[in-house]
C-alpha cells in the first residue's frame, strides 16, 4: 500500500485483481453513463477559494452525522454485492469504518448478512433497506436491524424499477449473479481473489438466504427480487415504514427540490442527494449540480448529505461548501476493498481524510463547520 497516493491507485489496483464483472458491477452505470459521468466531472464547475495568512494551526476534521460526533464528515455508501469484491467485503469496510470513527452502511443486498456483521463489529452501524413489495420481508428486515443494534435506517427511494446497466447485463451480474463462461475463465486468472471466495462461508445474498422462500434457487431468487422493485410507491409508504422503525431514518436518493421538500416534512433526521451513483435514471442531472438547490431550499430543516462522485478530500469541501453536512462515498472505498481488503478499505479512507485536511488548511478552514459558500471561488 506504500505506492498507493490516491483513489485512481487504489481504483487500478482493484481492477487488475477482481473479476471484471465484478469491478463492473460497481464501476458502471445505467444505459450509456451519462449521468455516471457527469457525477465526476461537475465537480469540476466549482473551484474552490484560495487563502492565505490563516491561522489553521487547530485545525481537525471531526463532524456530526445525524447526531453521531465522527472524525470526519464522512460515511460508507450501501453497496449490493459488496461482499464479492472481497471475501466478507462487508465486514471487513465495517471494521475499517469503526476503526476511524466514522458510520458504514449495510445493503440488503449484501452478501453477509446483518447479523454477521453485528457479530463481528463492536459498534453499530447503518442498515439500508428497500420499500419492497413484500412488506412482511421489509418488517423483518427492520426487526433484525433493531435486533442489531443499527444506528440509522437509510431508505433507498430512488428504486421503484431496476434501472438497466449493459455492463452487468453482458456480465451475468443479476441479483443474484449468474456466472457466465468467459467470467469463470476470467475467475481462474485471479487466484487470490478465487482463493478468498473459497475460504468463506459468505457466498450468498446473505440477508435473503433463509429468509425468502423464493430463495431456494437462481432462477426463482432473481424472479423475486425483480418482482419486488415493480410495486406503486407513495409517501404514505415511508409513513408506515416510520411507523415500524424506532430510530433515526435517512432518506437516500432525492434529486430534486419537490422531493426535498416532501423528505424534510416526513420528520427524517436526513436526506442524502444522490442519484444512485448514476445507476438508474440515465441523463439525470448531476448530483453535485442539485445540491445548492436543495440545501438553498431545504437546508435549514433538514441535515442534508451528498452521495455522487466522492474520490478526494476537494471533492468533499466542495460539497460541504455548497451545502452539505457530510458525505457517502461507495466506490472510494470499494476500489479499497477490492485492493487490499480491510487495509485497503482504510487507506482509502486516510487518502481521503489526509486530503480534507490538506485543503482545509489551504481554504483557511480549521473544521468542516467553517467549511460555506465563501468556501468557493
Amino acid at each position: 500500500m506504500n505506492t498507493i497516493t490516491c483513489v485512481e491507485d487504489l481504483r487500478q489496483a482493484a481492477r487488475r485483481r477482481v473479476p471484471r464483472a465484478f469491478f463492473d458491477f460497481v464501476e458502471g452505470g445505467s444505459y450509456s453513463e451519462q449521468t455516471l459521468l457527469a457525477n465526476r466531472g461537475d465537480f469540476g464547475h466549482f473551484k474552490l477559494r484560495q487563502r492565505v495568512l490563516q491561522d489553521v494551526s487547530g485545525r481537525n476534521t471531526h463532524s456530526m452525522i445525524a447526531g453521531e460526533i465522527v472524525s470526519m464528515p464522512l460515511a460508507l455508501a450501501p453497496i449490493g454485492l459488496c461482499g464479492m469484491l472481497r471475501a466478507d467485503g462487508e465486514i471487513l469496510a465495517c471494521r475499517a469504518a469503526h476503526e476511524v470513527g466514522i458510520p458504514f452502511c449495510l445493503s440488503t443486498m449484501s452478501v453477509c448478512s446483518i447479523e454477521d456483521v453485528a457479530a463481528a463489529v463492536n459498534k453499530p452501524f447503518w442498515f439500508q433497506i428497500f420499500l419492497m413489495r413484500d412488506r412482511g420481508f421489509v418488517r423483518s428486515l427492520v426487526e433484525r436491524a433493531v435486533a442489531a443494534k443499527c444506528s440509522a435506517l437509510v431508505v433507498t427511494l430512488d428504486l421503484p424499477v431496476i434501472g438497466q446497466r449493459h455492463r452487468d447485463i453482458k456480465n451475468g451480474m443479476g441479483m443474484p449473479p449468474a456466472l457466465r463462461m468467459r467470467t469463470m475463465i476470467d475467475i481462474a486468472t485471479k487466484p487470490v481473489w478465487a482463493l478468498g471466495m473459497a475460504c468463506t462461508k459468505h457466498r450468498t445474498l446473505g440477508n435473503l438466504a433463509g429468509h425468502v422462500s423464493a430463495a431456494e434457487d437462481f432462477a426463482s431468487l432473481s424472479q423475486w427480487i425483480a418482482g419486488q422493485f415493480s410495486s406503486p410507491l407513495s409517501w404514505k409508504d415511508l409513513e408506515w415504514l416510520a411507523g415500524i422503525w424506532p430510530g433515526k431514518l435517512i432518506l437516500k436518493g432525492i434529486l430534486d427540490v419537490e422531493d426535498a421538500r416532501a423528505a424534510a416534512r416526513s420528520g427524517a433526521a436526513a436526506l442524502v442527494v444522490s442519484n444512485h451513483g448514476g445507476r438508474q435514471l440515465d441523463a439525470a442531472p448531476s448530483s453535485i449540480s442539485m445540491l445548492p438547490e436543495i440545501a438553498d431550499a431545504v437546508g435549514s430543516s433538514i441535515e442534508i448529505l451528498f452521495d455522487g462522485g466522492i474520490r478526494s478530500g476537494q471533492d468533499i469541501v466542495c460539497a460541504l461548501a455548497l451545502g452539505a453536512r457530510a458525505c457517502l462515498s461507495g466506490r472510494a472505498y470499494i476500489y479499497g476493498l477490492a485492493a487490499g481488503g480491510q487495509a485497503g478499505v482504510r487507506r482509502a479512507i486516510d487518502i481521503l481524510r489526509n486530503e480534507l485536511d490538506v485543503t482545509m488548511a489551504l481554504t483557511g478552514a480549521r473544521s468542516p463547520s467553517e467549511i460555506d459558500g465563501r468556501s468557493i471561488a
